[in-house]
């Protein structure tokens, strides 16, 4: 079900759009329609960008952007959530508006599905706001539309995803729900289409994450060296990730610039982040945990 916080006062309603991480990303194959065919885990940090929104009764949808990362967002018809709300306007056949407040707390194009969960986040709270009731393969198309995350960050839980992004398929891994994880940005930006034009095109295998061993041993990021190519630094980040004590796992997500870090306990966590930010006080650093529903 869709996630709902508690109102910030009469009549606003609030929606956290959780930052996506991909513990694992198979690039399998270029498909006909200019896509590549991905096999990736999906997990939700607890951590993200905040959407508030209100009623207008002028029909009107504003849209305002605060926040440690609003000046590299236009609050414009390309930002997602607007786009969002003007396709779910569009299907409903409504004619209501409404006022948002987004909040970035996640950096932009940094490979944790910011603009995807921003997306998502407004489908899921501008229906409640407007109350309208959609089927969910409905809602999925239309969350397709938007990115190929989209569908995915609607319920913001971990699963397995493959195609472009359509298909979904739940997934319980033992002990992976509430464990502590860290997430680090260099403050750099790389392109999407640039890392994955940088993708070698070698099919190295399905994806199998059965449980967390599985997914440590055989699982990858086949993006992390199109991507370290582009953007050195990103090495840097993961060599400083890997080296902390507790790590169970340290990888960089999607197409990057952002990496992550699984740890055995929240001690571990909190020591390493503290490393980290004394060594480099310019890195975005992250302390958070994987959302468990």
């Amino acid at each position: 079900m869709p996630h709902v916080e508690a109102e910030c006062r009469a009549g606003e309603l609030v929606e956290t759009a959780f930052a996506k991480v991909n513990l694992a990303l198979h690039v399998r194959k270029r498909r006909p329609d200019g896509y590549h065919a991905l096999e990736s885990l999906f997990v939700f940090a607890e951590a993200g960008d905040r959407l508030a929104g209100h009623v207008r009764l002028d029909g009107m949808i504003s849209l305002r952007v605060e926040g440690p990362f609003a000046q590299m967002l236009d609050a414009g018809p390309d930002n997602l959530v607007m786009k969002a709300a003007c396709a779910l306007r569009f299907h409903v056949g409504k004619d209501d508006g409404a006022a948002l407040v987004l909040t970035k707390n996640l950096p932009v194009a940094s490979g944790i599905g910011g603009g995807s969960a921003d997306a998502a986040a407004a489908l899921r709270l501008l229906m409640r706001l407007w109350d309208v009731s959609i089927v969910p393969e409905t809602l999925e198309q239309i969350a397709l539309s938007l990115g190929s995350d989209v569908p995915a960050c609607l319920s913001s839980v971990t699963q397995m995803v493959s195609g472009r992004g359509e298909v979904l398929q739940r997934q319980t891994i033992p002990g992976l729900a509430g464990m502590p994880m860290l997430l680090v940005n260099p403050g750099v930006g790389v392109s999407t289409a640039r890392i994955f034009g940088g993708w070698d095109q070698v099919d190295r295998g399905a994806l199998a994450a059965s449980d967390l061993r599985q997914l440590v041993e055989a699982g990858r990021n086949d993006l992390e060296p199109p991507a370290m190519a582009v953007a050195p630094v990103i090495g840097e980040v993961l060599s400083g990730l890997r080296s902390c004590e507790g790590v169970a796992m340290a990888r960089m997500s999607g197409s990057g610039a952002t990496c992550f870090a699984l740890f055995d306990t929240e001690r571990d966590l909190v020591a390493a982040a503290t490393s980290l930010r004394e060594g480099h006080p310019q890195w975005w650093i992250a302390e958070t945990r994987i959302r468990s529903a």
